[in-house]
């Protein structure tokens, strides 16, 4: 068997922990969230290895052999399926006869909720990378016009190989507004700041001038664009 566990924020659920602990193998993928590995291995009483984002996506033979034998523990930040990826490792264990359990936690999709507005008016999730002279791509300004079309708020993910801060994504989208003067984010727009959201949460609204003044401590962090809000939207930020 191949499970497939969320870590949640920083915390596996009863059921999560109950499963790797009794696991032949453990892994924790460790791209999409830098968890702390001695936590885990604390947590579940359990040594933990170490999984690249290559490991999974182009090296999973090794943890796929073994679910064949024996019971297998892959742990992720946030819950399972969030990322395609996971997805796709569910697949390829079904098209190699192997049973698979996923245990889901909550996510930065669910989490974002912390900030009062409601989730079901959110539009499109886009990432924001960090950017180079080669590589500056668009598209986070792209979904957030998509999404403002439909009057539905917009969530950023923040690239957190590389820790993006809220100030510096509000740059990145501010350098988009002056290439293509829409209007669409300015120094008034209205956002939300979030870091670390589920274990030392911090949420910040205001306007973008105001946001990057801000202190948002250590990543990860997470942008949000509203778009109309409802006035129990409006008096919760407040």
């Amino acid at each position: 068997m191949l499970y497939l566990i969320g870590w949640g924020a920083n915390d596996l659920t009863v059921a999560g922990k109950d499963v790797a602990s009794s696991c032949a193998h453990v892994y924790l993928e460790n791209y999409t969230g830098k968890a702390e590995i001695a936590l885990l291995e604390e947590q579940i009483g359990k040594k933990v290895i170490a999984l690249e984002r290559e490991d999974v996506e182009q090296k999973p033979e090794i943890f796929l052999e073994q679910s064949k034998e024996e019971e297998v523990a892959i742990i992720f930040t946030g819950d399972p399926l969030v990322a395609t990826t996971h997805t796709d490792l569910l697949l390829r264990a079904k098209k190699e006869g192997i049973e698979t359990k996923v245990i889901p936690n909550a996510s930065v999709l669910t989490l974002v909720a912390a900030s009062g507005l409601q989730l079901y008016k959110f539009g499109k999730t886009a990432s924001i990378p960090r950017p180079t002279e080669e590589y500056h791509p668009e598209t986070p300004y792209d979904i957030l016009k998509q999404n403002q079309s439909i009057d539905a708020h917009t969530l950023f993910l923040l690239d957190t190989n590389n820790h993006l801060t809220v100030k510096e994504a509000i740059e990145y989208l501010l350098k988009i507004e002056e290439k293509r003067k829409q209007k669409l984010f300015t120094p008034d727009t209205l956002c939300i700041g979030c870091a670390r959201l589920g274990t030392d949460t911090l949420i910040k609204p205001g306007k973008v001038t105001d946001l990057m003044k801000q202190d948002f401590g250590p990543p990860p962090h997470c942008l949000i664009v509203p778009s109309k809000l409802h006035f129990m939207e409006e008096e919760f930020l407040a």
